[in-house]
């Protein structure tokens, strides 16, 4: 974050300051006071079941320097109505400062967004200093939060955007116009909040409405409701997909023994080999998504390729480790949703091994599709997995499309217990589910 004091601070949001307005600010902003960094902001809301204004000592102990909130506290603090806004309106007058330097892209996409945001952010830092999003920091408080990290040597600022209801990215895009704005698809997640798949495209596409002008949009070739965006814009247009139109091409895509694509990306000037080092064959769309990207703020396709070899992923998305007594585990267990899954039990497939044990957990937000979505995804894994074992009541439709393949298991605790009865070598064990059903303590346990 480039330095403010509290007096200015308060000019750019609209608030007064209660204690010694020459303070200044010169680290990021925070939700959570026990991770504030020295000379840092916490920010702090008054909600139903805490006040953080109550924590502002834990901040200050924690390196914080002021608050930003809505009434006084014993560190300096700048006072305003409405906190939200206020940690909106800081972040875009942040941005707008460094613009004249800094590439914006952003990135959305019903799934695999993230992932596509660590892999550009991975393209991007090897050609400039670099500031992306923190796993899935991608609502009205990460995007702000994640914008208040940029400073003066960074050259571009890489930002997930997500959504669950029409409008959501286009007040995101009211904070920060991108000069690069990623569509990656338009599938399932959230149908129960948005109604339809259509709608779900309608919010999509606020991204691309939302650039700024003359800002290159990145669309996926392969997906028609995305390609459809096109028009949308007046600017440049680059896709990616396994299309032959694409303009950034996925060719000869294989799968090694632990289910990692290598494969050609392939453009009009240029070819390059991509040996990812992530499981799962859709890694190769997100990885074409973040070329392409790339190839928008001006670094080349070689020098993409290369960066992408050496990428990772942010936690429990894809993670394959070994385990006691010799069976392999694969962690995707942060969130899900109907496709998702579905790309997650094929790597399960691809993996080479003994046993291939799906442990599913509920797909949230589906609505009035829930219950057949699940279904679905249940019959989808038993034509991929020896064993599904469906954890909790609200997945039971699950273990229902699985048939003579599943096993039910209450919750997280029989699961565990479970699994270390029936774990062998050999045996590769894939862990998924929305993140309410913390499948990640599950995975936790057996590691």
């Amino acid at each position: 974050m480039i330095a403010l004091s509290l007096r200015e601070i308060a000019e750019v949001v609209g608030g007064t300051v209660e204690g010694d307005d020459a303070v200044t600010v010169t680290a990021p902003a925070v939700l959570d006071g026990r991770r504030a960094e020295p000379g840092g902001l916490f920010v702090a809301f008054a909600g139903e079941q805490a006040d953080g204004h109550d924590y502002a000592v834990q901040a200050g102990r924690a390196g914080a320097v002021a608050v930003l909130g809505s009434r006084a506290t014993p560190l300096p603090t700048v006072v305003v109505p409405d906190a939200r806004h206020a940690l909106q309106r800081l972040a875009a007058h942040v941005v707008a400062r460094l613009r004249g330097g800094l590439t914006v892209a952003g990135v959305t996409g019903s799934q695999g967004k993230t992932g596509t945001k660590d892999l550009l952010a991975a393209v991007l830092a090897s050609a400039a200093p670099t500031t992306a999003t923190t796993g899935s920091f991608n609502n009205e408080l990460g995007v702000p939060l994640t914008m208040l990290r940029a400073g003066a040597a960074d050259r571009y600022l890489v930002l997930e955007m997500g959504a669950r209801h029409v409008g959501d990215i286009a007040a995101l895009t009211g904070l920060v116009a991108p000069d690069i704005a990623v569509v990656l698809n338009v599938g399932r997640a959230h149908l129960g909040e948005f109604g339809s798949r259509g709608a779900i495209a309608t919010a999509k596409s606020e991204l691309v409405r939302g650039l700024a002008p003359g800002g290159t949009a990145v669309l996926n070739a392969d997906d028609p409701r995305v390609a459809g965006m096109r028009s949308l814009t007046e600017g440049p247009v680059l896709t990616f997909g396994r299309s032959e139109h694409a303009d950034v091409q996925v060719l000869y895509l294989a799968l090694d023994r632990l289910g990692r694509p290598s494969f050609t990306l392939r453009t009009a000037d240029a070819s390059a080999v991509v040996a990812l080092p992530l499981v799962g064959a859709h890694q190769a769309l997100n990885a074409a998504a973040a070329a392409a990207a790339g190839l928008a703020a001006g670094v080349p396709l070689v020098a993409a390729a290369s960066a992408l070899a050496t990428a990772s992923l942010s936690k429990w998305r894809m993670e394959l480790r070994d385990l006691a007594g010799g069976a392999t585990l694969l962690n995707d267990s942060y969130n899900a949703n109907p496709d998702s899954t579905r790309a997650a039990l094929d790597a399960l497939a691809a993996i080479e091994g003994g046993r291939r044990i799906a442990v599913l957990g509920e797909m949230l937000e589906l609505g009035e599709a829930s219950t057949a979505e699940h279904r679905a995804v249940g019959r989808y894994a038993a034509a991929r997995a020896d064993v599904v074992a469906v954890i909790g009541e609200a997945a039971r439709p699950m273990a229902d499309g699985a048939g003579e393949r599943a096993v039910a298991l209450a919750d997280n605790d029989a699961a565990v217990d479970w699994l270390r009865g029936q774990l062998t070598a050999g045996d590769v064990v894939l862990v998924k589910a929305s993140r309410g059903a913390r499948l990640d303590e599950v995975a936790a346990a057996l590691a």
